[in-house]
Order: structure tokens, then sequence, then C-alpha cells
């Protein structure tokens, strides 16, 4: 069974995005292996905010060597080719990808951006591992890393630092 896996930027103070949604606080380490983060990975999941900060950033899911999801009611499929655009039964969706084998069976779902879509899948049941850089920045308000919903109990897996001070923290969904 694949794992899903939340990765998201996060500032010391909690925030994800700042309050117009700006992330130009997230430090890009020039040390940091991208290569190696996106190979653990087939499947790119994520909402149609972060599919379109995607878009505008030019990136696209193909360059990064995986089939992308996007969850959104508002898409139109046949606009997104690129992508597989999920706009009902998103539970039943994210849980039969988790099932599935697929090409590749020993990589995961990299659940990417989005606290809203993030909160809707934890409260499933549906993430496995969170995996937050720690920025050292505080944003004093903004998008927070979790929106209101059920607790949940985590497990630290792996805690690394950075040379540019960016903290990496891995947890377990208990």
């Amino acid at each position: 069974m694949k794992l899903v896996r939340y990765g998201v930027a996060m500032s010391l103070d909690g925030f994800i995005a700042g309050p117009r949604g700006e992330y130009d606080w997230i430090v890009m380490d020039p040390d940091f292996d991208w290569k190696g983060l996106y190979g653990q990975f087939d499947t790119l999941l994520m909402g149609r905010g972060t599919y379109n900060t995607m878009r505008e950033r030019g990136m696209s899911p193909k360059g990064m060597g995986m089939n992308a999801f996007v969850v959104s009611t508002t898409l139109v499929p046949s606009e997104h080719p690129e992508v597989t655009i999920i706009s009902r039964h998103v539970p039943q969706v994210i849980a039969a990808l988790k099932a599935g084998t697929g090409p590749q069976p020993e990589k995961n779902i990299w659940l990417m951006g989005g606290a809203v879509l993030f909160r809707h899948l934890l409260d499933a049941g549906l993430v496995d591992a969170i995996d937050v850089a720690v920025v050292p920045v505080l944003l004093g308000s903004g998008v927070p890393l979790v929106p209101e919903g059920k607790r949940g109990n985590l497990k630290l897996a792996e805690c690394k630092t950075q040379t540019g001070g960016v903290v990496m923290l891995k947890y377990n969904v208990a």
C-alpha cells in the first residue's frame, strides 16, 4: 500500500502562506536534494490553489516525473490534460490510489501544499506522514498549517537541520 505524505513549508509561527497567500519567505536551500525528494514519489496530489501556483511558476508534474491528481470542483478536465481532476468522492478516490499498486508500488503519494485538502484527508484517516520544513521566519498571520478539525497524534520519525537554518521534521501519523 502506498503512503500519503504531506510535504509543506511552514514559518516558525505556524503559517504555510502569508496573509495574502504569499510564499516569498520560503528559503530554497542550495544543498537540498530535490531529485532525491522527487524520486520517493510517483504520484502528486494537490488542490486547485497549489496547482495554479505551480503552473504560475512554470512547474509541471510531468517535469517532476510524477502522475498528478488535482482536487477541484471548478477546473474543467479537458482544459488540463496533464493532470487528473478529482471533483467528487475525494476520500474514496484517494483510498483507491493508496491501495493501487501502479507501475511503481514502492513509491508513495506526495500531498503537496494546501492546508484545507490536508485537513480533509487527515480527518478521513488518509494521511500517513507529515514532512514539515520549518523556515526561520515569523509571519505574524496568514494561512495556518492546519485548519480546525480532529485531534491528530503524531510520532517523530526524523529531525534534520539544513545549513540555512531550516529544520526538516518528519512525523508519522499515529
